[in-house]
């Protein structure tokens, strides 16, 4: 999937997963078919320059953000409580 393809919700659910501290870029890859470059590609052009380039330093480099630098029990996109219904 491209980036053009989709939906302002999808939109919204890719910055918000790649603003989380917590959320690969493979998760984002798996649920919406977008690789890193994808997801720079789309930060870059719906946030403002200067927010853009807040979370380029915030995420560069960070382990919880890339599941090869995981620690390997860790399989999870989000913490347990992070999402709770009731």
């Amino acid at each position: 999937m491209k980036t053009a393809d989709l939906s302002t919700e999808d939109t919204s659910r890719v910055i918000e997963m790649a603003w989380e501290d917590r959320t690969p870029f493979e998760a984002i890859e798996s649920s919406f078919g977008l690789a890193e470059k994808d997801v720079i590609a789309l930060m870059r052009r719906e946030l403002k320059p200067r927010s853009f380039r807040l979370w380029r330093q915030r995420v560069a480099g960070r382990k919880t953000k890339h599941s090869r630098l995981r620690p390997a029990g860790i399989t999870r996109a989000y913490c347990p409580t992070q999402y709770k219904h009731g």
